[in-house]
C-alpha cells in the first residue's frame, strides 16, 4: 500500500513539474526579451486571426492569435502607455494571452493605443556550437486603440449547424464578452429536437426577452420570460421588436420557404410568400394589428421600435401572386421598402405608414433596420432582392444619420466602410450606441462568425473585430454557423432547465388573433410549422 502510495505521490509531482513548465514555456509568467542578433523585417507579421488596425473595447476577452511566419521560438510582448508589459513565449506561434493581465492592461489604458511586438526565432538559426546566440526577427509592432467606451457585457446568439433543410443541433447561447465562458440559453434538445431562434431582448437587457420555438411534437409557441419568471405563449412569433416600455412586443408573421438553385455559390435562397405585422400586449396578452401593417397586398416583416416608442420601422414590398404554395417566378424581383408608422401608447392608436427609403430608389432590397439607443443612427442591410441576407453575397450594411434627417426632412444613406464581398446581416447596438455587432460570412463565404465594429460619435465604423476565441485556431476547424448576435448588458438569469420545461409543458396562455390575411381557419395553429420547416440562419 506504501509502495503505491509513493508511485501515487510521485505521479502528481511529475504532472505538476509539466504543467509548471509548460506554463513557464507558453508565456504563463514573463519572459525575458530575445537577446543576440535581430533582424528588422520592415513588415509587421502575419496574424490569424487578423487583430491589427482596430479600436477595441476595454472589457473584451484577450485577442488570442496564431502567428503565421516560419520559426522554432515565438515571443510576444503586449504593452501600452501604463502599466507592466504582458510576455508570452512559445515553440508553436500559437499565442495565448493570460486573461487578468489583459484586463488590467486595458482597464489601465482607456483611449491609449496598445502595441504587440512579434519576435520569430529563425527557423535555420540553430546554433553552431554550445553557447552561441540564436537569431531572431523582429517584426513591426501590430497597434490597436483601446476605447473608452464599454462594450455590452454579453452577447447572445443562436449557434446552428449550416445545414440545408433539416433541424438539427441548434441553440440559443450566451458568450461574457470579458472572457471565454459560453453557457446554453436553450438548445433544441430540451423539447424533442426542434427549432429555436428569434431571440429578442427589451432596451439591452435581459428582464424581457421573448424566444421562440417550433416542434412537430410540442408545436409552435413563444417563450417570454419577464423578469424571473417564464411562461409560454400560444403564438409563433418570427421576427420581433420589443417596445422600449417592455409593455408590448410587435412582430411578423410570416410564411417562409426555403428553395435551393441548381449551381451558384449559395444554392440555399428564401422567398416570404405571405406575411403581416401584428404586436402582444403583455399586460393583458392580446394580439392586435392594424390595417396599415397588415395588407393583403403587402408583404411586411422586420419591425424594429424607435428608442422613444413613437414610431415602429419595418420593411415592405408588394405582393406579387395569390398561390401561397408554389415559387413564385418574379421571386428576384421583389425587393422590399424601409417604412415606418407612428404609435401612440397610452391610446393604443396608429399613424399613417410613411416610406422611410424606396428599393426603387436604392435599386436594392432593404432589410433588418436597427436603431441606436441613442435615437440617432439607423443601421440595416440592402441586398440584390429578397428578404433573407444572409444568403446573399450582396448584403452590406448602410447607416442613415436620423439626427440629420429630421433637420433636411431627407433620408440621406451612406455605405459603411466595414463591408467585405460576402453577406453581412444580422446587427445590434450596444446599450451606449458605440458598438456593433453582426454576422458575416467574409472568413469563408459558408459559415457566418461574429464581429464587433466601433463607432464613433458621427457614426464611422472601425474595422471589425473577429469575436476572440481562447483557441487561436477555433475557427479554423469550427462547423457551426453563429446569427443573430445581440449585446446585452447582463446574463439570461432563467435557467435552461425552466425554459426547457416550460417548452415542453402543456400549460400556455391563448391568444385571440384578429381576423386577417393570414388568420388560419379555425381549429388550426396561427401558424403551421411546416411552413417554417426550413432550418435558417
Amino acid at each position: 500500500m506504501r509502495r503505491h502510495y509513493r508511485y501515487l505521490l510521485a505521479l502528481v509531482g511529475l504532472l505538476c513539474i509539466g504543467v509548471l513548465a509548460y506554463g513557464l514555456w507558453s508565456g504563463e509568467k514573463e519572459q525575458p526579451a530575445p537577446t543576440g542578433p535581430i533582424h528588422a523585417v520592415g513588415r509587421a507579421a502575419r496574424i490569424d486571426p487578423d487583430y491589427s488596425g482596430m479600436v477595441i473595447p476595454p472589457n473584451i476577452a484577450p485577442l488570442d492569435f496564431s502567428v503565421r511566419e516560419e520559426g522554432s521560438g515565438y515571443y510576444v510582448k503586449i504593452y501600452s502607455k501604463q502599466g507592466p508589459p504582458i510576455e508570452v513565449r512559445c515553440r508553436s506561434g500559437r499565442i495565448v494571452i493570460p486573461e487578468s493581465s489583459w484586463g488590467r492592461l486595458l482597464e489601465a489604458n482607456r483611449g491609449e493605443e496598445v502595441y504587440f511586438d512579434i519576435f520569430v526565432e529563425r527557423a535555420d538559426s540553430a546554433p553552431s556550437s554550445p553557447g552561441a546566440e540564436k537569431q531572431w526577427s523582429r517584426f513591426d509592432s501590430v497597434v490597436n486603440r483601446i476605447a473608452r467606451e464599454d462594450i455590452d457585457g454579453f452577447l447572445v446568439y443562436r449557434r446552428i449547424d449550416p445545414a440545408h433543410s433539416t433541424w438539427r443541433n441548434m441553440g440559443v447561447y450566451q458568450r461574457n464578452l470579458r472572457g471565454f465562458d459560453e453557457s446554453i440559453v436553450l438548445d433544441n434538445g430540451y423539447f424533442g429536437g426542434g427549432c429555436v431562434n428569434c431571440h429578442t431582448f427589451c432596451n439591452n437587457r435581459t428582464d424581457k426577452v421573448l424566444i421562440g420555438i417550433r416542434s412537430p411534437k410540442y408545436g409552435n409557441s413563444t417563450l417570454l420570460v419577464d423578469g424571473l419568471a417564464a411562461s409560454k405563449i400560444d403564438a409563433k412569433f418570427t421576427y420581433t421588436s420589443w417596445h422600449p416600455s417592455g409593455r408590448l412586443a410587435a412582430y411578423s408573421i410570416n410564411h417562409v420557404s426555403q428553395f435551393f438553385h441548381t449551381a451558384q455559390e449559395e444554392v440555399r435562397d428564401v422567398v416570404d410568400l405571405d406575411s403581416l405585422l401584428a404586436y402582444y400586449l403583455v399586460e393583458t396578452g392580446e394580439v392586435k394589428t392594424t390595417p396599415a401593417i397588415a395588407k393583403k397586398e403587402r408583404l411586411e416583416t422586420y419591425p424594429a421600435w424607435s428608442p422613444d416608442g413613437r414610431y415602429l420601422y419595418f420593411c415592405s414590398a408588394p405582393k406579387r401572386w395569390t398561390d401561397k404554395t408554389a415559387i413564385p417566378d418574379s421571386f428576384n424581383e421583389i425587393k422590399y421598402d424601409l417604412a415606418r408608422i407612428s404609435y401612440d401608447l397610452e391610446s393604443d392608436k396608429w399613424g399613417e405608414v410613411e416610406t422611410v427609403l424606396s428599393a426603387q430608389e436604392t435599386g436594392l432590397s432593404i432589410m433588418l433596420p436597427r436603431i441606436s439607443p441613442d435615437g440617432r443612427w439607423l443601421l440595416f442591410c440592402m441586398c440584390d432582392y429578397g428578404c433573407f441576407p444572409v444568403y446573399r453575397a450582396s448584403s452590406d450594411l448602410y447607416m442613415i444619420d436620423l439626427r440629420a434627417a429630421e433637420q433636411s426632412g431627407r433620408y440621406e444613406y451612406r455605405r459603411l466602410s466595414i463591408n467585405s464581398n460576402q453577406s453581412e446581416s444580422w446587427h445590434s447596438f450596444s446599450s451606449n450606441s458605440r458598438w456593433i455587432a453582426f454576422s458575416s460570412k467574409r472568413k469563408s463565404g459558408v459559415f457566418t462568425r461574429t464581429y464587433i465594429s466601433y463607432l464613433d460619435e458621427e457614426g464611422g465604423a472601425f474595422k471589425p473585430l473577429l469575436l476572440p476565441q481562447k483557441d487561436p485556431s477555433y475557427y479554423d476547424s469550427c462547423l457551426w454557423t453563429y446569427s443573430v448576435p445581440e449585446l446585452v448588458c447582463e446574463p439570461v438569469r432563467v435557467v435552461k432547465e425552466d425554459l426547457g420545461r416550460i417548452a415542453r409543458g402543456p400549460e400556455k396562455a391563448s391568444v385571440g388573433f384578429p381576423v386577417t390575411m393570414a388568420t388560419p381557419k379555425a381549429g388550426t395553429s396561427s401558424e403551421p410549422w411546416r411552413s417554417n420547416l426550413p432550418e435558417r440562419e
